[in-house]
C-alpha cells in the first residue's frame, strides 16, 4: 500500500461533499467508497439523477425520465432534456480558464473566462457566416493550443459537431478519419515546432483539402509563422477573420444525445471507426470523473500531456467543467530534456499532472527525481493512462515525485471518452493496481462462459449502460458495426477488449488487450505483465512480444523484440538473462523462442504498442493492409518486421 486517505478526507474532498449531499437529499448514508459504488451501479437511474442534481446541470427543457429502459445497445438517457455542453464549460470555467505553453510560441498564453467567452462567441459568429449550423461538422487539424479549445466550444455552442486530428497525423490518416463525416469547415494550422524542429504543414493541408469534397471553407491558424500567407493556402481564410466580429454569447439547446464530437479508433488495422459522443453523456460523465474521482475544483490547475488526436484532449478540456484552470502543452515532452513537463509543473503551478504510462516509465528509467529537482509543492495528484502502469512505475511516483500524492492509474477508452476504472480520494493506492471501479460503471470480469470472476483474469465487461457510451457510429444507420464492436460476444453486455482481474478489495489489474494476450500451454499472460519483467532488465529500453499460434494446435511461437539501451548489446548472455527472468517471474512456457534486437518498437501516435499488426505482418499479411502509416508515430519501425517476415516465409 503506497497511499492511504487522510483522516479528514470526507470533509476536504468533493466526493465527501457529494456523499453529504446524498444524505441530505436522499437519506443515503455511506462512510466508505465500496458501498457507494455498489449503490450507484445497482441504482443507475437514481445515481445519474443525483449527479445531475448535485452539479446543477442546466436543462432548457426537462427530461421525461432518466433511463426509460435498461438496455445495451440502445439506452436512451434523459429523453426530452435539452442541454449544451459549451454553455456549461464556459459558465463553470475558472477566472483564469486556460494557461498554455508551446514550443512554437515564445511566451505562455493565458485566457480568462471572459476572454474565452468572448472568443467563443466571436468564433461561433464566424462559423455561422461560413454556413455552419446545427448538425454540421467542423474539423480541426490543430495542435493543443487555446485556439483549438475555442474552435471546439464555438462549434458545440451552435449545435454543430466537432472533430479533431493532431497536426502530426499524415494527410492520409486525417482523410481516412474526417472524410467519413463530410465536414463543412476545416480549421488547420500552417505548421508547428516539435522541440527544435520546424514542421511545415502547407502541403499536408492541401492534400487533406483535396480529399474533402464537402468542404465549403478552410480557416488557417498562422501558428508556425506570424502572418497568414494566402499564396500557400489559396482560397483559405485567416483565423483572425473568424474572430473579427464581436457577438453575444448564444447556445443552441440540443437533445441530451445530440452529437457533440466525433472521436476515432486508432485506425492502425483498417479504416478508423467514427465514434459519436453526445452533449449530455459527456457533460455528466466528465463532471463526475473530474470532480469526484480526480477531486478537481476551483483553485486547481489541471494538466494532461496529450495531443488533439487522443481522447485525453477532450477529457482535459472538460477540466473547465470542474472550475479548474486547464493547462495546455504543445511540443516534444523530451525537449530540451525529459524534465520539460515537470519544469512546466513547477512554473505553471500545476496541481494535477496527467501523462501516459510510457512517459512515466521513461522518466523512471532515466532516473529522474522531479520531486527533488523542482518545486512541486502545489501538486496533489498524478494521473496515468494509455497503457498499464507497472508496479515499479507506481513506486517511482511515490519515491521520486511525491509521497503524499493521489496517484490515479486509470483505464477506459475512446469508446466511452472516460475511464471506468481509476482512483478515488476515499480509496488507498496499491502498487500495480487500479484502485477502484468508478461510480456508475458496473465493470466486471467474465470467464469465456460469461460468468463473473474475482481474483482471476477475465474479459473486461460493462453489464449496465453508461451515459457516455457512444450515441452511434457515423454512417452506421442500422447499428450493425456498433453492435459488432462491443456486443458480439455476450448480447446486452459491453465487451471492451481488455483483460482485467478484480481483487477481493475491489481494486483492478489490467494486463493488456485481450486480442494481444499470450496463451501457451493453457497459461494465459497479459502483455503488460510480460513487459514488466523484460523492461525491468537494465539493458532493455523497451520491448514488444507477439505470439504466433500454431494452426495445428501446437504451442506456437513466442517472439520477443527488444530495443537495447544505449551501450548495451543483445548477446547470448543477455538473452539467457531475459529467458531466466521470464521463467522465474511468469512461467516456463513464456520463455521466448526467439529474441531479436530492433531499432524501435512500432507505436501509434498515442504511444500504444502495435502487437496485433506486427503479429499479422509476421504471419504474412502485407504491412500496408494491417497498419496505416499516417496513424503511426514511427512507421519506419515496420521495416524490420517486413524483412523478418520475408525471410521467415521464403
Amino acid at each position: 500500500m503506497l497511499w492511504t486517505p487522510p483522516g479528514d478526507v470526507l470533509e476536504t474532498t468533493r466526493i465527501g461533499d457529494y456523499l453529504r449531499f446524498l444524505y441530505r437529499s436522499r437519506s443515503l448514508s455511506f462512510d466508505s467508497y465500496d458501498p457507494a459504488w455498489r449503490w450507484a451501479v445497482a441504482n443507475i437511474e437514481e445515481f445519474w439523477q443525483s449527479i445531475w442534481d448535485y452539479f446543477a446541470v442546466v436543462a432548457h427543457t426537462p427530461a421525461a425520465a432518466v433511463l426509460p429502459e435498461r438496455i445495451m445497445p440502445g439506452a436512451r438517457w434523459f429523453p426530452g432534456a435539452t442541454v449544451n455542453y459549451a454553455e456549461h464549460a464556459i459558465a463553470r470555467a475558472a477566472d483564469v480558464a486556460i494557461v498554455a505553453r508551446s514550443q512554437t510560441r515564445d511566451a505562455d498564453v493565458t485566457l480568462t473566462r471572459a476572454d474565452l467567452a468572448d472568443r467563443v462567441a466571436r468564433a461561433a459568429a464566424g462559423l455561422r457566416r461560413l454556413g455552419v449550423g446545427r448538425g454540421d461538422r467542423v474539423v480541426a487539424y490543430l495542435p493543443n493550443v487555446p485556439e483549438t479549445v475555442v474552435a471546439f466550444l464555438a462549434t458545440a455552442s451552435l449545435g454543430a459537431v466537432f472533430s479533431s486530428c493532431a497536426p502530426e497525423f499524415g494527410p492520409r490518416a486525417v482523410a481516412d478519419r474526417v472524410r467519413q463525416i463530410e465536414p463543412k469547415v476545416l480549421i488547420a494550422c500552417d505548421g508547428y515546432r516539435y522541440g527544435a524542429r520546424e514542421i511545415d504543414r502547407a502541403r499536408e493541408v492541401a492534400l487533406v483539402r483535396a480529399e474533402l469534397p464537402t468542404l465549403q471553407a478552410t480557416v488557417i491558424l498562422s501558428y508556425l509563422r506570424p502572418n497568414f500567407d494566402a499564396e500557400r493556402f489559396p482560397g483559405a481564410l485567416p483565423w483572425e477573420n473568424l474572430l473579427s466580429r464581436a457577438a453575444p454569447a448564444a447556445f443552441e439547446a440540443v437533445p441530451f444525445d445530440h452529437p457533440l464530437y466525433i472521436l476515432y479508433s486508432s485506425g492502425t488495422t483498417g479504416l478508423p471507426k467514427a465514434i459519436v459522443h453526445g452533449h449530455g453523456g459527456i457533460l455528466l460523465e466528465h463532471l463526475k470523473m473530474l470532480a469526484l474521482h480526480h477531486d478537481l475544483g476551483p483553485g486547481d490547475r489541471f494538466f494532461w500531456f496529450t495531443t488533439t488526436g487522443w481522447m485525453m484532449w477532450n477529457y482535459l478540456v472538460s477540466g473547465l467543467l470542474s472550475g479548474s484552470t486547464v493547462v495546455l502543452f504543445d511540443g516534444d515532452p523530451a525537449y530540451p530534456d525529459l524534465s520539460a513537463l515537470w519544469r512546466a509543473a513547477e512554473e505553471l503551478g500545476i496541481t494535477y499532472f496527467g501523462a501516459s504510462a510510457p512517459y512515466l516509465h521513461a522518466c523512471m528509467r532515466a532516473a529522474l527525481e522531479p520531486g527533488r529537482d523542482f518545486d512541486l509543492s502545489r501538486l496533489r495528484g498524478v494521473g496515468s493512462t494509455g497503457a498499464p502502469l507497472l508496479p515499479a512505475g507506481f513506486e517511482w511516483v511515490y519515491a521520486k515525485v511525491g509521497g503524499r500524492l493521489l496517484l490515479g492509474s486509470v483505464s477506459g477508452g475512446t469508446d466511452v471518452c472516460t475511464a471506468f476504472v481509476g482512483a478515488c480520494p476515499l480509496v488507498p493506492v496499491w502498487s500495480g493496481e487500479i484502485s477502484c471501479r468508478c461510480l456508475g460503471a458496473k465493470v466486471e470480469s467474465f470467464d469465456p462462459d460469461g460468468r463473473p470472476l474475482v481474483e482471476e483474469l477475465g474479459e473486461l465487461v460493462l453489464t449496465e449502460p453508461m451515459p457516455s457510451m457512444p450515441v452511434a457510429f457515423w454512417n452506421d444507420p442500422s447499428g450493425e458495426r456498433y453492435r459488432a464492436s462491443y456486443f458480439d460476444r455476450w448480447p446486452g453486455v459491453w465487451r471492451h477488449g481488455d483483460w482485467i482481474e478484480i481483487t477481493r478489495r475491489g481494486s483492478c489489474i489490467i494486463t493488456g488487450r485481450s486480442d494481444a494476450t499470450l496463451k501457451r500451454g493453457g497459461v494465459r499472460i497479459g502483455t503488460s505483465e510480460f513487459y514488466g519483467v523484460v523492461e525491468a532488465i537494465p539493458e532493455v529500453a523497451e520491448s514488444l512480444v507477439v505470439h504466433l499460434p500454431d494452426d495445428h494446435g501446437g504451442p506456437g511461437e513466442l517472439l520477443l523484440f527488444i530495443v537495447p539501451r544505449e551501450g548495451a548489446t543483445l548477446d547470448a548472455a543477455l538473452s539467457a538473462r531475459i529467458g531466466r527472468a521470464l521463467r522465474e517471474n511468469l512461467s516456463p512456457r513464456h520463455v521466448p523462442d526467439e529474441i531479436h534486437a530492433v531499432p524501435s518498437v512500432p507505436r501509434t501516435l498515442n504511444n500504444k504498442k502495435l502487437e496485433v499488426p506486427v503479429r499479422r505482418i509476421l504471419r504474412g499479411d502485407p504491412p500496408e493492409k494491417v497498419a496505416t502509416v499516417g496513424a503511426m508515430a514511427n512507421p519506419e519501425s515496420l521495416d524490420f518486421f517486413r524483412a523478418l517476415a520475408a525471410s521467415r516465409n521464403r
